[in-house]
């Protein structure tokens, strides 16, 4: 069974990352669903929880406030981010990310086309850019970045210090493919690293979660959707061919 709480006093994803892991180790819930915007959070139990149990939870942290709002059986979260969302077109909503994706693979053709045609360059040099704008959004804001990921990757929620490393990751990614240094080892290192990424991006997909993509860091307020997991396979699917003809 889910129901859905008031959560007064969460002001950023800090805050959002800090109340979920709180409810989550509540003995009897399954899972947690904040949504910030709305400041409502929806907690998934095997059994009945008193509400006077959950309110415990967060009593270290007195600014967070807990009170019952509506109860709801249900076998999905929200499924929207946010009323403004539901109202935006897809190329509204992902434009940032299009206009990323746009630019590298114009850059990239370019660059094969004045290199002979070599197909392996491009990808190395679009793989590269990828790493690279995308770490450099991260490095804006760190600390949100890594309160966001840990929302949602398997590996954040247990360490939050990966979110921090994962910034640097991709940054050592990003320079690695532009100076074609060590290709099978790079290539295997973002097939490794990618693959462990996209088990949460599945995860928050499927289940419907509604929460922000960290992607792009805190600069764009992106919703998690296929997208991402479009972005992730991509990556994943090159760095896969690109270890196969270097082997």
């Amino acid at each position: 069974m889910t129901h859905t709480y008031h959560i007064t006093g969460m002001t950023c994803a800090g805050c959002q990352f800090k109340v979920q892991h709180l409810l989550s180790q509540v003995p009897g819930v399954t899972d947690v669903n904040i949504n910030l915007e709305k400041g409502t959070g929806d907690v998934t139990m095997d059994h009945h929880i008193n509400t006077a149990d959950l309110k415990s939870a967060l009593a270290d942290y007195p600014k967070y406030a807990l009170t019952e709002a509506e109860t709801k059986h249900h076998t999905s979260a929200a499924s929207s981010f946010t009323n403004e969302e539901e109202k935006k077109s897809f190329v509204q909503t992902y434009k940032p990310v299009l206009l990323i994706f746009a630019y590298i693979t114009g850059l990239s053709i370019l660059i094969t086309a004045t290199n002979g045609g070599n197909w392996m360059t491009g990808m190395r040099i679009f793989m590269g850019g990828f790493f690279l704008i995308f770490s450099f959004f991260k490095m804006l804001d760190i600390s949100s970045f890594a309160d966001s990921y840990a929302m949602y990757d398997i590996v954040a929620k247990k360490l939050r210090a990966w979110g921090y490393i994962y910034v640097f990751v991709e940054l050592g990614l990003g320079i690695a493919y532009a100076i074609n240094f060590a290709p099978f080892v790079t290539n295997l290192i973002t097939l490794v690293v990618m693959v462990i990424s996209i088990i949460g991006v599945l995860q928050s997909v499927f289940n419907k979660r509604a929460i922000k993509c960290a992607c792009l860091g805190s600069v764009f307020n992106l919703p998690m959707s296929t997208i991402t997991i479009i972005e992730d396979g991509l990556m994943i699917a090159m760095s896969a061919v690109m270890l196969v003809l270097l082997a």
